[in-house]
């Protein structure tokens, strides 16, 4: 079982009612079946025709994670997949000598393990929750028969699959074609604020991860992290305050990226 694993749900396939909504020890308000969710219209993998969304309902088991969790390990076989419906989770690489990279950090709505599940391969990442979560768990033979049944589905998993792919070209990108660590971090930065925001005013986002984190993201030393933060501040690029961090020259960390 992943670290702070914990049912809180059955698995009949019916419809709940507004009573049977579960508030989680980890302040989550708990949607135990797919067909009840409030945010199934939104998302990719969960927003399918009625048959197919009653059927991943009857195959899903919902669970809350605390912060610090953990739902896979890089190089375990795989379970099954792990539908995030709520909070964030990071998928990090580790090398031999101990070193982390982290990939990514997932957002609401994504299917992690997706790669693992299909194949059969070993977890290529190790996703850890980096806030209270609440990560719904398909086992992998219920999952890959789900797909055989339901075509709209498996299309949607290869249009995941695509744009994981996407990101992880990005991050490739940001990480072996930038010239400087500043450079690095600006570009974290800046992919933090929502991406309708044109304004060259303040914007505001939130920062989940510790230094160390951040430094494992763009490839650098938490001391170089921590350092260039202390000089964006001196410059008045950004203001911290908190898990917040408020981009207050958006032009100038722009100034700083040389790859367009």
């Amino acid at each position: 079982m992943p670290s702070g694993f914990r049912f809180v749900s059955r698995r009949d396939g019916g419809i709940l009612r507004g009573s049977e909504r579960m508030r989680a020890p980890y302040g989550l308000e708990i949607i135990e079946n797919c067909l009840a969710c409030p945010h199934r219209e939104d998302r990719l993998f969960c927003n399918l025709p009625p048959p197919a969304v009653q059927k991943l309902a009857a195959i899903t088991s919902a669970a809350a994670y605390p912060k610090g969790a953990t739902l896979f390990v890089e190089g375990q076989s795989p379970r099954g997949v792990f539908v995030l419906c709520t909070g964030k989770v990071k998928l990090s690489t580790s090398s031999a000598d101990g070193r982390s990279l982290i990939l990514r950090i997932s957002e609401s709505g994504e299917v992690l393990g997706l790669p693992a599940t299909v194949t059969g391969k070993p977890y290529e990442l190790t996703a850890d929750v980096i806030e209270p979560t609440q990560a719904n768990f398909i086992s992998r033979q219920d999952f890959l028969q789900f797909l055989r049944e339901h075509g709209e589905a498996a299309l949607r998993v290869a249009q995941q699959l695509g744009e994981t792919y996407h990101s992880a070209i990005s991050e490739m990108r940001t990480i072996g074609l930038s010239h400087s660590a500043a450079e690095k971090l600006a570009r974290f930065l800046l992919e933090l604020s929502p991406r309708d925001n044109k304004a060259e005013s303040e914007i505001t986002a939130t920062l989940t991860l510790t230094h160390e984190e951040i430094a494992q993201t763009i490839g650098a030393s938490r001391e170089t992290v921590t350092r260039l933060f202390s000089d964006f501040k001196k410059k008045q690029l950004v203001q911290v305050k908190g898990s917040t961090v408020i981009i207050k020259n958006k032009a100038g960390l722009e100034s700083l990226l040389t790859l367009n």
